[in-house]
């Protein structure tokens, strides 16, 4: 995990490139049927949902992506824990959408290859009212306090886990933030944050726990060098300086 494209990194706005070529993403298959179940497992370091491969991203990216699973990283009652930071800000808690390459036969295949993966990420704050899509993956942490237990869970509209606006971005190229860090994923940060209620934050940092029989907490990885990448924006983030402001 020594390498020079790994992920996270903190994200400077003041630094971030705007690149009018990066389209909106483009979810397609997202909104699942209750019939549908989805295998929602504590693997010791996080919670996964696995998700079908009828998810896919259709824009945003130059290939076809389907996805294969999500996760999130978050802190404790004292502190935040998302992976990304902006501005040297880390929110409360991080969501990440793990999809590969059409082009690879699956996701072992794919995860090897520089082109291997695409990760939508993003972030989320504690705010009024209950998320009611975060409701359908935090009803279930319950069911699987300890590691390796799995329980099944309804379909719903995961794209209803994401921002609204699939417009506006930050892009670079890093890393699963795991082992092995395979530097193959190309990350796509939203700039619009997600809320959960209060209590929901706390369910999420309270309900899990790790091979240590204590609370899984704060499983996010530290920030990690640029070593001179650019991190791109599909939006102005800086706006140019009025001229004689006071």
């Amino acid at each position: 995990c020594g390498g020079t494209k790994q992920s996270p990194i903190n994200v400077d706005t003041a630094q971030a490139i705007f690149s009018p070529d990066l389209r909106p993403i483009q979810l397609s298959g997202y909104s699942l049927p209750a019939n549908k179940l989805l295998k929602l497992k504590n693997n010791g370091h996080t919670v996964v949902l696995e998700l079908p491969e009828s998810l896919a991203l259709t824009g945003g990216y130059a290939q076809q992506y389907r996805a294969v699973q999500l996760h999130l990283h978050w802190g404790s009652p004292s502190g935040p824990g998302s992976e990304h930071t902006v501005n040297g800000r880390r929110f409360a808690a991080e969501i990440h959408v793990v999809h590969y390459n059409t082009k690879y036969d699956n996701f072992a295949e794919a995860m090897v290859h520089p082109d291997g993966l695409a990760v939508l990420g993003a972030f989320l704050e504690v705010g009024h009212g209950e998320n009611q899509y975060y409701h359908e993956i935090l009803k279930h942490l319950i069911e699987i306090p300890e590691v390796g237990q799995e329980t099944l869970v309804p379909g719903f509209n995961i794209a209803g886990l994401l921002p609204a606006n699939l417009k506006l971005y930050f892009h670079y190229n890093g890393s699963l933030t795991t082992p092995p860090c395979y530097q193959t994923v190309k990350w796509t940060i939203f700039n619009q944050t997600m809320l959960l209620s209060h209590h929901q934050m706390s369910m999420l940092v309270s309900s899990l726990r790790g091979d240590d029989s204590k609370f899984l907490q704060n499983n996010y990885r530290p920030v990690q060098n640029l070593h001179g990448r650019q991190v791109l924006a599909s939006f102005q983030t800086t706006l140019t300086a009025v001229k004689h402001s006071p």
